[in-house]
């Protein structure tokens, strides 16, 4: 098998790390490239013991800077940064030659106003920003397959996405009046020093955030309002659960008049019949963030509320990889020609 030379840049955050779990055990990949400012000219094996005598973990970090990247040799790039500066790396790492998935939200939105109005400031490179597909597999599959450069998806929005796209295209739902709560574990802050999350202020403790206009809710309705053909505005509020990883997502949406369980199981199923990372519980079956941990597996349920009429959607998935990491290494794996689920077996 090819191996394709890669990097990751912002190797040592919680993203960065499992990419690099993944990715030293990717049968088509070399990593030629890691990087961190904090940890340069150090091996990967000493920053993460859990590395040491893996096969290519002597690699040393280094500085983050496109011309050095570019000189590894690298043909694939992984960008694990903040948003707001991925896209300072975007643009010289394609024109490089370098093929790009940036797990950050700089690369996700089709519309520059939107980027502003969310993220507070223009965006650095709207002509790229465009250009980027939304690096959902099971949905995008065709535009990543060819792009210099893909933004892949946040974490909340992959919990909620998933479950409600088929039901949106397919009308079973209704676009107006959809409500969304999900909690996600720590390591969803990112890998650094804040008060309110050290481990007295989070452990026995949960707590909204992000109310009521968190970031990733322009990525969920850009993504839900072209799968219903409409504009959707959902309302979706954020909590902070005491653990490591893990996302659980209930949603909550009005039926078309006379809508079954048996539609909307008929229309999960043939949706996601040749999605090897989506299972599928049924009706009646709560999703469990223990089950998925760990993985690159999203679990969908789904439940009707005949009283109110209205589907409630249950999903769970872990944070830094369905909701990451292994998301983007996923569309790697289509944009390389590799199968699908090439390093991604984890359980």
């Amino acid at each position: 098998m090819k191996k394709v030379k890669t990097a990751v840049v912002g190797a040592s955050g919680y993203t960065g790390q499992e990419l690099l779990r993944i990715l030293l055990r990717h049968p088509g990949v070399e990593l030629v490239c890691a990087t961190s400012r904090q940890y340069a000219g150090k091996p990967l094996s000493e920053v993460f013991p859990r590395f040491r005598n893996v096969p290519g973990a002597e690699l040393q970090f280094t500085d983050s800077d496109v011309a050095a990247i570019a000189a590894t040799g690298a043909e694939a790039a992984f960008l694990a940064l903040p948003h707001g500066v991925s896209a300072s790396y975007g643009r010289g790492l394609v024109d490089a030659g370098i093929r790009v998935i940036d797990l950050s939200a700089d690369f996700r939105l089709n519309d520059p106003a939107v980027y502003e109005d969310f993220y507070g400031k223009p965006h650095p490179d709207a002509e790229l920003m465009q250009e980027a597909p939304y690096g959902m597999p099971e949905w995008h599959r065709a535009e990543i397959e060819s792009a210099r450069i893909v933004g892949s998806p946040g974490c909340y929005p992959t919990s909620i996405i998933l479950p409600l796209v088929p039901l949106l295209r397919a009308g079973l739902v209704l676009p107006e009046d959809i409500v969304v709560n999900s909690g996600s574990g720590v390591s969803g802050a990112g890998r650094k020093a804040d008060v309110t999350l050290l481990y007295c202020e989070c452990n026995e403790s949960m707590r909204a955030y992000g109310v009521p206009r968190h970031r990733h809710l322009s990525e969920i309705e850009q993504e839900l309002s072209l799968a219903a053909g409409t504009d959707v505005t959902i309302t979706f509020t954020p909590h902070l659960m005491p653990v490591n990883t893990g996302i659980v997502t209930t949603t909550v949406a009005k039926l078309a008049p006379g809508v079954t369980i048996d539609q909307i199981t008929a229309c999960m199923e043939e949706a996601y019949a040749h999605a090897p990372f989506v299972r599928l519980m049924g009706p009646n079956k709560p999703a469990d963030t223990k089950n998925v941990t760990r993985t690159n597996f999203v679990d969908i349920g789904w439940a009707i509320d005949a009283r109110t009429n209205r589907v409630v959607l249950m999903s769970a998935e872990d944070n830094v990889i369905k909701g990451a990491g292994g998301q983007g290494v996923h569309a790697f794996n289509i944009m390389f020609g590799f199968d699908e689920t090439d390093g991604l077996w984890i359980i």
